[in-house]
């Protein structure tokens, strides 16, 4: 199981390469795409990025859906049609298409931002509101990791 842990800030260059933090490329080095799958975030200014694998399994939970539903497509065409698979270069770094960069307004830096089984590429700034957005909000209502199921209050 791949996870993604903590936050890396790392330059971009004017091609749009970045490196990718070297905690992450070794959760990534036993996958089968030697890269990552990146597309724009439908909640905020920020890319999504997984494994490849990760990509399968969310194809997988899609399959809950009515394959002619509107919800089904409005998903499929939200993560799928705009996801683009990444390569690593040989020096650990992905170019980043300037469509995902204008979605994040990602100019020189980008924040790699570790979410468990998933992260997100961030501009620093644009985070820093993010996340005292999230921490209001875990404050304000309390929000704590639901019980693993069986287990007792």
């Amino acid at each position: 199981m791949v996870l993604f842990l903590s936050t890396y800030a790392n330059k971009v260059d004017r091609k749009g390469r970045v490196s990718v933090p070297a905690p992450f490329r070794t959760a990534l080095v036993a996958q089968p795409f030697a890269g990552i799958v990146l597309f724009r975030s439908g909640t905020h200014a920020c890319l999504e990025g997984f494994p490849y694998a990760a990509m399968e399994e969310l194809a997988t939970r899609l399959d809950h859906y009515d394959l002619f539903s509107a919800a089904q497509d409005d998903l499929a065409t939200t993560i799928f049609a705009e996801a683009v698979q990444v390569p690593f270069d040989p020096e650990g770094r992905v170019v980043i298409a300037e469509q995902l960069l204008r979605h994040a307004a990602i100019d020189d830096q980008a924040l790699f931002v570790g979410m468990g089984r998933k992260f997100q590429i961030w501009n620093p700034a644009a985070y820093e509101m993010r996340c005292d957005q999230a921490r209001r909000q875990v404050r304000d209502q309390g929000l704590t990791l639901p019980r693993r199921a069986g287990e007792a209050a």
